[in-house]
């Protein structure tokens, strides 16, 4: 072959392999197929291939620690809005609440990923003790999650505030959701 078909080759390949993934994202993407929000899996478990491999163990601790750094991005933000001048009185304790849901979820998913890491040490009842203990975490941190926007309710909290707090718990919902989807499956697998 000529050296500018093998080039031209090799750039093909490339591209092949970039936009459609090698095995590890293969793995990713069939194993995001199973979660609410599969389009959402993948991106963002994709920038871990490397890292998941096909560890099924390793997918699941990868998609808590997304849902924990969410939720410490939105646990920042909410403190920044409180401090904003100009909040209402109902709108500053409705974010303090929150925050504090956020804060929750916070500890539950954090104790989540210790504890499915000492799932990978053991077997039997053991492994089905710590893994019940990381199920119900996360379960617990997604209703967290959703418990924060109960303080917006009513017609009166309509407004930018209540939908940029939506959108920010929406987010990491999403991917507490497809996180405790990956748990399960992990579970069931054992």
């Amino acid at each position: 072959m000529e050296p500018k078909t093998l080039i031209i080759l090799a750039i093909f390949c490339l591209t092949i392999t970039t936009t459609y993934g090698g095995p590890t994202t293969g793995y990713i993407k069939k194993s995001c197929a199973t979660v609410t929000y599969p389009a959402l899996c993948e991106q963002s478990l994709s920038p871990y291939a490397k890292t998941i491999q096909t560890s099924p163990s390793q997918l699941a601790r990868t998609a808590l620690s997304v849902s924990l750094n969410q939720s410490q991005t939105t646990q920042a933000y909410l403190n920044k809005l409180k401090s904003f001048k100009g909040l209402k009185p109902r709108e500053r304790a409705a974010i303090g609440d929150c925050l504090d849901e956020v804060s929750d979820s916070l500890d539950r998913v954090s104790k989540s990923i210790q504890e499915l890491k000492t799932c990978d040490r053991v077997k039997g009842q053991d492994f089905i003790f710590h893994m019940s203990n990381v199920q119900t975490w996360v379960s617990s941190a997604l209703t967290d999650e959703n418990t924060c926007m109960d303080g917006f309710g009513g017609r009166v909290m309509e407004g930018r505030i209540k939908t940029s707090v939506r959108t920010h718990i929406t987010s990491v919902a999403h991917v507490t959701s497809n996180a405790l989807a990956l748990v399960n499956n992990l579970a069931q697998k054992h």
